[in-house]
């Protein structure tokens, strides 16, 4: 049942992050289960293919859809998941190994129903092939992608879920979002959101390749803000969950291995917080435009400049809640490739454990004021 709420819509913003994903489907399951079910969903990478997911499935079928997704992509090899639960009362240094060890097969073996290694390597394909411009093969996801998604349903009229899909045309460095609005979504424009080189190829879609839309942006807060305005569109009362798989904070590192963990951090968190604060400003000022053109004589208001201000000035509220994955000590700069099904597990509860708590805070479903403010949510702190 749809939770009740005082706003028109519910948005769920999904990071990239590779592996940490399954942290987006924790928090997803926790949404669903106190009846938040999302009217706008938006990915960017694995966060693509988990809106996917969601959008392309009924309600009462999407986390058990993820689950599959994720229990069939992170099927355990030789056993090595059972030694894996072992290691926990070695401490961390010995689960640290286990998770090195897991990753280097997935870079060796890829995972099943997602990628597999290029052979021969793509230095042996011959230039111009897009064989030649990655280390992996991502076919399988696209049978993948057919069997958890129901495409026909992300394109129909009847579809209560909207999907969107960041990637970035290789040719021109753009940033652009697949939607059905514009265009019918298949399997391919997923695997477009998703296709990091040079792991990765890049899909062509009519007539044009492109890449993983986290080169240009990891986070698509700053596409649902600007796409809004840029169109003239008027965005409704809305409750904004983002769900980020990598944390802007971090301690200073103490080696090189961590370095490159911090490294990632910081270029694939998109610097949320940063752009929150600035669209907590932006949303301010639209009102108080708003508010003085109200005040405006009638033969002032039918100025270009008025009219132009007219069409930018919005009023409406805005419920931002940050849902940011924390990682694990023993986590490292292979997090993101590290697909044992131990470490889903892990990721899956973080998420729902993380979005349990923080709906325990009534006022997130709470319209606060007349729309003046943006409000935002981070109970980072609350864990348990």
């Amino acid at each position: 049942m749809r939770a009740r709420l005082p706003f028109d819509r519910v948005v769920l913003l999904l990071q990239g992050g590779g592996a940490l994903g399954a942290y987006q489907a924790g928090v997803y399951q926790a949404l669903a289960e106190t009846g938040l079910h999302p009217d706008w969903v938006v990915g960017i990478s694995i966060g693509s293919i988990n809106a996917a997911i969601i959008a392309g499935n009924a309600p009462e079928r999407r986390v058990d859809r993820l689950r599959e997704f994720w229990e069939e992509i992170t099927a355990p090899a030789m056993g090595f998941d059972a030694d894996v639960v072992g290691l926990f009362e070695r401490g961390e240094a010995a689960r640290a190994l286990a998770n090195q060890v897991s990753a280097a097969t997935v870079a060796c073996a890829g995972t099943p129903g997602f990628f597999r290694p290029r052979l021969p390597n793509p230095w042996f394909h011959p230039p111009g092939t897009i064989e030649a411009t990655s280390y992996y093969d991502t076919r399988p996801l696209k049978a993948t992608l057919e069997r958890f998604v129901d495409f026909d349903h992300v394109n129909s009229d009847n579809c209560d879920t909207r999907l969107s899909l960041g990637a970035v045309n290789v040719r021109s460095g753009n940033l652009v979002y697949f939607d059905p609005g514009t265009q019918v979504i298949g399997p391919e424009h997923v695997m477009a959101s998703g296709a990091l080189p040079p792991g990765f190829p890049a899909i062509e879609i009519e007539g044009e390749h492109y890449w993983d839309g986290g080169l240009v942006s990891n986070t698509p807060l700053q596409w649902l803000v600007t796409n809004t305005r840029v169109t003239g569109q008027r965005m409704p009362d809305a409750l904004v969950f983002q769900v980020d798989l990598w944390s802007a904070r971090g301690e200073f590192p103490r080696n090189l291995a961590e370095v490159a963990t911090r490294q990632k951090e910081i270029q694939y968190s998109s610097r949320t917080r940063a752009f929150t604060n600035f669209i907590k400003l932006l949303h301010k000022v639209e009102y108080s435009v708003a508010t003085l053109l109200d005040q405006l004589p009638d033969e002032f208001k039918q100025s270009e400049e008025a009219k132009f201000l007219a069409s930018r000035a919005q009023r409406h509220a805005y419920n931002l809640v940050h849902l940011i994955y924390r990682p694990r000590g023993y986590e490292g700069d292979s997090k993101d490739y590290e697909f044992s099904r131990v470490s889903m597990a892990e990721h899956w509860r973080s998420g729902y454990h993380d979005t349990i708590r923080t709906l325990r805070h009534p006022e997130v479903l709470e319209r606060a004021g007349n729309g003046e403010e943006l409000t935002i949510f981070d109970f980072a702190g609350d864990r348990d």
